[in-house]
């Protein structure tokens, strides 16, 4: 299961975070700085994309983070998950990100925080992988566009 996923920048910004596993928000602050301080400390050259934190996270829970550009896209989870399956999961997450924004960046994040949390929900529910083909996913938020474009407002302005 995963528990939580964690978009921060090169500064230590959240610009997404979200948590599966019921932690309160007290110690998602305290987590962030862990995930932040374990993943900026390590070279992209030199290290591969997996670490653990036993102490905060627990026995039983990896760390799974890519670097693209100014972004780390961090997921916790426990050891029922790959982790080529997890880091395959944040291509597929950025993929999508990149055919919708044309070249994601960081202020997309900011933003159009409202598509990227749909973007997640189309891929990630609950910890859960949902889905994780690139074409179906396009093909589902195309579809809601659709759906949004022919919908009249209450003052049948469209």
């Amino acid at each position: 299961m995963i528990k939580s996923l964690v978009i921060v920048n090169n500064l230590g910004k959240p610009r997404l975070m979200r948590f599966y596993d019921g932690t309160p928000p007290e110690k998602q602050q305290h987590m962030l700085r862990i995930l932040y301080g374990i993943v900026s400390k390590r070279s992209d050259d030199n290290c591969c994309c997996f670490s653990e934190d036993k102490e905060t996270f627990g026995e039983d829970t990896k760390i799974v983070y890519r670097h693209y550009a100014t972004l780390f896209f961090i997921l916790v989870v426990d050891s029922a998950e790959s982790e080529l399956g997890i880091l395959d999961l944040i291509q597929v997450f950025v993929h999508v990100l990149d055919q919708c924004f044309e070249n994601v960046c960081e202020l997309d994040l900011v933003y159009h925080f409202d598509k990227v949390n749909y973007i997640l929900d189309e891929i990630i529910i609950g910890g859960m992988v949902l889905e994780t083909n690139v074409d179906s996913i396009l093909a589902s938020l195309d579809a809601t566009k659709k759906v949004e474009q022919s919908e009249t407002s209450l003052f049948g302005l469209t």
